[in-house]
This record gives C-alpha cells, sequence and structure tokens, in this order.
C-alpha cells in the first residue's frame, strides 16, 4: 500500500535554483533568471527518486513595489516550464511576499513550510532536509527540526556564524548539485542498501 513519500527536499530559489543578482538586487523577470549550472540536472536527480521538492523563497520585492504577486507567478511559471523542458519539475512553490517582521512566513519564520507540511502528512521531520544559501534558511530548518544543507560560495562564514549560535549545519557544498551527488542522494537512499 502506498503511504505517500517518506523524504522531502525544501529549496530556496535565489542562490540555489538561479544566480542572486549582483548587490541584493531582485530577480523581477524572467530576462534575468538564470539557472545555475547543475541546479536543473541536480532536481532531475532527485525527480528520478521520486523525491519531493518544494521550493520556498522570501519574496520581499513585492512588498517594496518592485514587482507584483502577479509578475512573480508569471515567472515562476516560465522556470515550472523551463525545467519541463528539460525532464525537471517541482512539486511545489511557495513564496513570502511581506517585509520584515510582518508576517509568520518569511523566513526564518516557518509559515511557509508548515503550510507545504499540510500536503505531505506523516513526513517524520528527520526525514526532511532544507537546501539553502543563507542564515535565514538554516535557522528555519533548526526551527523545524529538518536537516540544513547549505550550498553557496558564503558557505563557510556562515557555517562559522551559525556554530556560534549553536546551529549546526548538516552539510555544506558549492552548489546544489554537489549537495545532491554528495549527500542527499547518498543520505536518503542509505536506508535501501545500509544495515
Amino acid at each position: 500500500m502506498d503511504t505517500g513519500p517518506r523524504r522531502l527536499v525544501f529549496l530556496d530559489r535565489d542562490g540555489v535554483i538561479n544566480r542572486r543578482l549582483p548587490n541584493g538586487a531582485f530577480v523581477t523577470t524572467w530576462a534575468e533568471f538564470d539557472f545555475l549550472p547543475g541546479a536543473v540536472q541536480a532536481i532531475r536527480l532527485l525527480n528520478g527518486q521520486k523525491i519531493p521538492l518544494i521550493v520556498v523563497t522570501n519574496q520581499r520585492g513585492i512588498s517594496l513595489g518592485l514587482y507584483s504577486e502577479s509578475d512573480l507567478q508569471q515567472l515562476h511559471e516560465r522556470m515550472r516550464q523551463e525545467l519541463a523542458k528539460l525532464g525537471a519539475t517541482v512539486d511545489g512553490i511557495y513564496y513570502c511576499p511581506h517585509s520584515y517582521d510582518e508576517c509568520n512566513c518569511r523566513k526564518p519564520k516557518t509559515g511557509m513550510f508548515e503550510q507545504a507540511l499540510m500536503r505531505f502528512q506523516g513526513i517524520d521531520p528527520g526525514d526532511v532536509l532544507v537546501v539553502g544559501d543563507s542564515r535565514s534558511d538554516m535557522k528555519a530548518a533548526q526551527r523545524m527540526n529538518f536537516g540544513k544543507v547549505l550550498v553557496g560560495p558564503d558557505r563557510k562564514s556562515i557555517v562559522r556564524d551559525l556554530a556560534q549560535e549553536g546551529i549546526m549545519v548538516d552539510f555544506s557544498a558549492d552548489s546544489l548539485l554537489a549537495a545532491v551527488q554528495e549527500y542527499i542522494l547518498p543520505e536518503f537512499l542509505c536506508e535501501r542498501t545500509c544495515n
């Protein structure tokens, strides 16, 4: 009897799936969206193991009036279309349009994760990973008791800073692809072959 997925991966968007723009600028249109090297392949690898992938992304630019929720939804629809052309898919996208301290969904708060989990009843927090490139991603994962995978060029300093706050990252890598190949798949598949 199929009881649904036993594993789940949350992915931040900017800095994990697509390039961050310089100087903290927001990705507001598809023309500014650029998949990071290996990101699509990483998503395909996880799809191949039937691991649900949920994107959780802070989008404060909406509250600043730089783009609308409709603009963001169109960008995400185009992202899904381009992924599909390349044989990859994400199972859901949750975003926070608010500025700081206006809601319970903006990471490091946990509202987006809680909302997504309503679709996946019965998954143990120990079987959930958050892949992100920021302190807020890792702090949200800590609050939810999820595994923490940090990617990106700033990971060493972020790991150091988080350790000073008592937050230990489970794995860090330069990219989503490296994290998937070196940690996520071996970790998630071990239960089939280990012991």
